[in-house]
């Protein structure tokens, strides 16, 4: 019988260790597509690489039958494999998928009508990341097409996968991953993924995670950097650190409570689990990392002005993730380009709030945002 085909696009160390691997373990014959060339070289050269759980309850796993293609250089191979599959993933990145898009509408398209509809699920840190991705596949192929031959479906994913100090394909990874999908657009028939966890409504699973696990890691992160710390582990073994930390995620968790319905005692399960995973001493992952594109992380609708627009919009106290956002404004690292970039606007006067938290003067959270960004401003 021959195996189901997923193709994944982003063969990185989160492509390999967490999506990748779950399409493994679910019997998926897992076609891995890159822009990397030497990175899908050495994929096509070497039969199997480890993904290491390290920490508390790790084991060490084995991913083997996989292929690999090179998006740039055999563009007719990857459309035959879209074309051809049963799944396609993403985990490039959300600004990258305009880039993948016009792949996947050419795999669509080659795809008979009377074949079952291809699953595309995109595996990203963003809300709505598969919705954007659709909307960008429609610029290259009929709404109407699109329709009839693929099924969209939002996702939420958790996995914690540090920088790697190593070399080769083996992915240094934490236990614990969560990978949810809504299931409402496949009806009844949703794929065959054990590892993912299909919901009807994706939209609390959604911002629980991103309003807790990406807002906390972030926060570490940049606290972390300026109590001049070198990994989110010893950031949060900082009290002051760690603190701050939970200030904000307090006032993330009332928030998530009142609006999903979440019982308090779940949540606050899940805030003390996130923040241990965040301890976990086996996880040597750096404060730059987490920390990198500091301008999209402070954008409209993401983990910091995302929960305290509609935290200020309830009249509630958003001080902690303004606080964060200040943090957030003086990631000074030379090393990644958006936080020179802010660091650039700052300087230059740019209107941040308005250009990159999205915010204008109606916004009640507008005074606090810009009061921060004022704040930082005067103490460069």
């Amino acid at each position: 019988m021959t195996s189901p085909q997923a193709v994944h696009f982003g063969a990185g160390n989160i492509g390999r260790g967490f999506i990748g691997l779950l399409l493994h373990e679910a019997g998926y014959e897992v076609v891995f597509a890159d822009v990397n060339a030497d990175l899908i070289g050495t994929l096509q050269s070497t039969p199997s690489y480890r993904v290491i759980e390290a920490g508390a309850g790790g084991v060490e796993k084995v991913v083997t039958g996989y292929r690999a293609i090179d998006s740039n250089a055999d563009p007719d191979g990857l459309v035959a494999a879209i074309a051809s599959a049963d799944v396609v993933t993403t985990a490039v990145g959300p600004n990258i998928l305009r880039f993948v898009a016009p792949a996947i509408a050419a795999g669509i398209l080659a795809r008979p009508v009377s074949a079952r509809p291809l699953a595309v699920m995109a595996c990203e840190n963003a809300l709505g990341a598969t919705a954007l991705l659709r909307a960008e596949v429609e610029k290259h192929a009929a709404a109407d097409a699109v329709g009839l031959r693929a099924i969209f479906a939002n996702t939420a994913v958790d996995r914690i996968v540090p920088e790697q100090s190593g070399a080769g394909l083996d992915v240094l990874v934490e236990p614990y991953c969560e990978w949810a999908v809504e299931s409402t657009p496949f009806g009844s028939g949703t794929p065959d993924i054990p590892g993912a966890h299909f919901v009807p409504d994706l939209a609390p699973y959604i911002e629980r995670k991103l309003f807790t696990v990406n807002t906390g890691h972030a926060t570490t992160a940049y606290y972390g950097r300026l109590a001049g710390h070198a990994t989110i582990a010893a950031a949060l073994a900082d009290a002051a650190v760690r603190a701050a930390v939970e200030a904000v995620l307090a006032e993330t968790a009332a928030f998530l409570v009142a609006k999903h319905d979440f019982p308090a005692a779940e949540q606050r399960a899940y805030l003390e689990k996130t923040l241990e995973r965040f301890s976990n001493p086996a996880i040597d992952d750096s404060v730059e990392r987490v920390g990198r594109q500091p301008i999209r992380k402070l954008s409209r609708h993401e983990r910091f002005v995302g929960p305290a627009s509609e935290i200020a919009e309830s009249g509630g106290s958003a001080e902690a993730l303004l606080g964060a956002m200040g943090a957030a404004l003086r990631f000074d690292a030379p090393g990644d380009e958006e936080a020179v970039k802010l660091q650039g606007m700052l300087r230059d006067g740019t209107d941040i709030v308005a250009t990159v938290m999205g915010l204008a003067p109606s916004d009640a959270l507008y005074s606090g945002a810009t009061a921060t960004v004022e704040s930082v401003r005067a103490s460069l």
